[in-house]
Parts: structure tokens; sequence; C-alpha cells
């Protein structure tokens, strides 16, 4: 098996000084010069490629922080390492702030990969497809909610008779959307632990599952998995990008898509919350 020092040595053309194990095959990793770099197993094949595509693409945008990829390879990533810090009001609002630029700086299309990204990527463990759309009710409903319920279902974890609640929020969508938005470029797997909060006082982003989507997608992911300040956050997105009337009425729309994701991959509990959230926005 591959050791993370052969391939720190291997993507960054320097010598390693030393290594320290994360958890399972993540490892820091001192080069020769002092610098420190996180060695990454990836998840599945063409993993690497897309979350280092997906990192270069938001980095590219200018607004957040993301740490620089070192070079990849099928089954390893090589990043930068973020020095851990603690949680903080101004850091919050200048993270919202921050994220309403990401955002705006747009994508090609809904569904739109990174440059230089596949098609077939991936969201935490689950395989994602990016595949183009030019409407959102459409493409979210085709593309991000149907496929993870259909497993579900396949594997017992949603019962096909709870099913059908999902499927006529997705027929409902065009009217539960809101306003028409443009593709906003998407971290696309903001949950709390991929948002870090640095020693230097900013909010750097890791492990993204980039694409273009709505901009309220990653809003709802960081409300429904917790983060610290995330009223300070609001208040610097709303401030830089105010967002359209009714969006909390929206959260559970947009979380759909994570519920059911993890329902694949974690089980009944996430199901059971998918269905609440389908059944509320219908409700609504």
């Amino acid at each position: 098996m591959t050791a993370p020092t052969d391939v720190a040595a291997r993507l960054t053309g320097r010598a390693v000084r030393a290594q320290r194990p994360l958890s399972g095959d993540l490892a820091e990793v001192t080069l020769d010069d002092g610098r420190v770099v996180v060695v990454k197993p990836s998840d599945g094949p063409g993993a690497a490629r897309a979350e280092a595509a997906g990192l270069r693409w938001l980095a590219g945008a200018g607004a957040v922080r993301l740490p620089a990829v070192h070079g990849h390879e099928e089954g390893w990533l090589v990043i930068d390492r973020v020095p851990q810090g603690r949680p903080g009001r101004e850091a919050a609002v200048r993270f919202g702030r921050d994220l309403a630029a990401l955002h705006a700086t747009g994508a090609p299309a809904f569904g739109a990969p990174p440059p230089d990204g596949p098609a077939d990527a991936y969201i935490g463990l689950a395989p994602m497809r990016n595949e183009p759309g030019t409407d959102w009710p459409g493409w979210y409903a085709e593309q991000r909610v149907l496929p993870y319920l259909r497993r579900a279902v396949d594997q017992g974890t949603v019962r096909p008779g709870e099913a059908t609640v999902v499927e006529r929020l997705c027929e409902r969508l065009p009217a539960l959307a809101g306003p028409a938005e443009p593709p906003a470029r998407l971290h696309g797997d903001l949950w709390n632990g991929n948002v870090l909060w640095a020693a230097d006082g900013h909010v750097w982003l890791i492990d993204p599952a980039a694409h273009g989507g709505h901009r309220e997608t990653d809003l709802a992911m960081l409300r429904l998995f917790g983060c610290p300040h995330l009223d300070q956050v609001l208040d610097g997105y709303q401030e830089r990008t105010p967002l359209a009337d009714g969006w909390q009425d929206r959260v559970g729309v947009h979380q759909l898509f994570p519920l059911l994701v993890h329902a694949v991959l974690f089980g009944r509990s996430y199901a059971e919350q998918a269905l609440a959230a389908a059944r509320s926005a219908l409700a609504g």
C-alpha cells in the first residue's frame, strides 16, 4: 500500500521530514522546507480529481479561503494544512460576505462541474452526477432529489409508499422554488465539518462537492448540520447579497437533497428527516 509520505514527496517534489497520522490513511506531512500538507485518500474513482478541480474553481473566485492543491492522483489528494483557530463573531460576518461573493461569481449552468472536473463526482461518500440544466426546479428534482430517493427506496431506507410525498414536492417545485435566480458557484457540501475556523481569524472551506446550483442550498446545509455563529454568517451574507423574500420558508426544500444523501449513506433516521422536510414544505 502506498504511504502518505510517498504520495506527498511525489506530488510536491519535496523530501519529507515527518508524518503525523490523523485518521485512517489521512495524514499531516511536514516537508523538508517546513511546510505542512495534508495527504488525503479519496473515496472512489475520480474523487481526487473532482475535489481538486472543485477547490481550484472555488479559489479562483477570489472570495473564500481554500487550501492550495499541490497535486492529485488516483486515490490521493495533497493540499495545504489549515492551522485551526476558534469560531468568532467577526469571522462569521466576514465569512457570510465572502460566501455571498463566491456565489455571485456564478456558474455556466445548474449542475455544471468545475473546469477540468469530471461529470461523475462525489458528495462525501456518495456518487453525484453533474449534469448541466437551465431550469433549477427541474434540474434539482431530476439530478439531485430523485436519484437519491430511488436509491433510498431500493435499499429499503425509504418505503415505496412514503416516496410519494417527495415525488409530490418535486412536481410542485416550480411553485415552491421562489424567484428565479442565476446559477451560483456552490461549495456543495457545506456542513459544519467542512467549515474551518482558522488561526488567521478567517473561515476556510474544505472537501467541496462543487457545482453550479442555487445559493440557498449552501445556506440550508449550514443550518441543517449546525454552524457556529450562523446568525452572524447570515447577517454578513445579507449585507453583501440579500436573499429573495421567503427564503426561510424554502430551507426545507434545499435540505431535502443532503438529507436524502445521508439517508442513502447512513440510514433510516435521515430518511425520516427528509420525509418530514418534504411534508412541511408541501404544507407551507
